[in-house]
């Protein structure tokens, strides 16, 4: 079973389980792939962990550490699974007042300031997606207003992107990344008037800026005239993300940006996001998997059906108290 829980719902995934443990006192044997340690901590009796294509270590799960498998993962001790970079919170950069889309059950009120991380929680259709994807402009707003940088008023995905928003899909692979191009237009087609020469473009300098972004970033891949297709999840999401930051984006709406990728990468990834918000940047951050959102998050704010019905300091969230205000709208 190859990474099986990525789209379920945690009760779904908890059906799952109780088929993998009944098939187990039937005698079958199981193979479960997945970069989320709980859960193989939950069903498995024994690891194994690859690295960069080796066995980096095996051994039985009873007794064994967290920390000593994301260490064999990393290939170094891992004292901070989510790397804290100081941040304040500024002025107010992006509000939202009564806001519903085309595709979101009920009006979502929420601010979001200079410097702050933004944790969106809740379950698969709760209305994260549909809250992003109506603030960028790819779903129509049909009432509410969005506000960027004191300006109101509707807006399509160019435009806001010119107002200094950028969008990571959940859907890598479908809407975040142009496959079979390579790693230069993926990384500089949000911005290219740095390049234009005339009607032409200096493909030089937008290969030199790709290239950049990928030692930045530590992207895998041969070069800036790679397919992003040919990459790695992890590396094809910070590539996702390279555009972003070559993009300078200042209000940053991160969908699952960790989905499907290796520990490394996501621990890289979360150290960015302290980063950006150190410099200023404001960010919404939806996730399924509330360690990371407790982790990184400044502010947690927790859908029930399309509605925010809590908004609190990540300090006063547990997983327990996020989990039952995302199952029962409680809080």
């Amino acid at each position: 079973m190859d990474e099986p829980t990525s789209s379920l719902t945690q009760e779904d995934t908890e059906r799952l389980f109780q088929v993998i443990r009944k098939l187990k006192t039937e005698g079958v044997s199981i193979i479960y792939i997945s970069h989320f340690l709980e859960e193989v901590q939950a069903v498995a009796d024994s690891y194994t962990v690859l690295r960069d294509g080796r066995n980096a270590g095996s051994g039985p799960l009873a007794g064994t550490l967290l920390e000593e498998i994301i260490r064999l993962m990393v290939g170094k001790a891992v004292e901070e699974m989510f790397p804290r970079v100081p941040h304040q919170a500024g002025d107010v950069l992006l509000s939202l007042r009564g806001l519903q889309g085309l595709r979101m059950a009920e009006p979502v009120t929420l601010e979001l300031r200079r410097g702050e991380i933004i944790g969106l929680a809740g379950l698969v259709g709760a209305g994260r997606t549909e809250t992003l994807r109506t603030i960028f402009g790819l779903d129509a707003a049909e009432r509410g207003t969005v506000t960027v940088a004191g300006r109101a008023g509707a807006a399509h995905p160019s435009a806001r992107i010119g107002q200094g928003m950028g969008l990571l899909s959940e859907d890598r692979q479908g809407e975040g990344l142009a496959l079979p191009r390579s790693l230069t237009d993926n990384i500089t087609l949000s911005r290219l008037r740095p390049y234009r020469r005339g009607i032409l473009l200096d493909e030089k300098r937008r290969e030199a800026a790709a290239a950049g972004w990928m030692r930045t970033l530590a992207i895998k891949a041969p070069g800036p005239r790679t397919p992003a297709a040919s990459l790695s999840g992890g590396n094809q999401q910070k590539a996702v993300l390279a555009r972003l930051l070559h993009q300078q984006a200042d209000i940053l709406l991160f969908d699952e940006p960790t989905r499907g990728i290796d520990v490394l990468s996501k621990a890289q990834i979360y150290e960015w996001i302290g980063r950006l918000a150190a410099q200023g940047k404001g960010i919404l951050f939806v996730s399924s998997y509330f360690p990371e959102l407790l982790g990184v998050c400044d502010r947690i704010a927790v859908f029930y059906r399309g509605r925010v019905v809590a908004d609190r300091p990540a300090g006063a969230w547990t997983d327990e108290r996020l989990m039952a205000a995302a199952t029962t709208g409680k809080a």
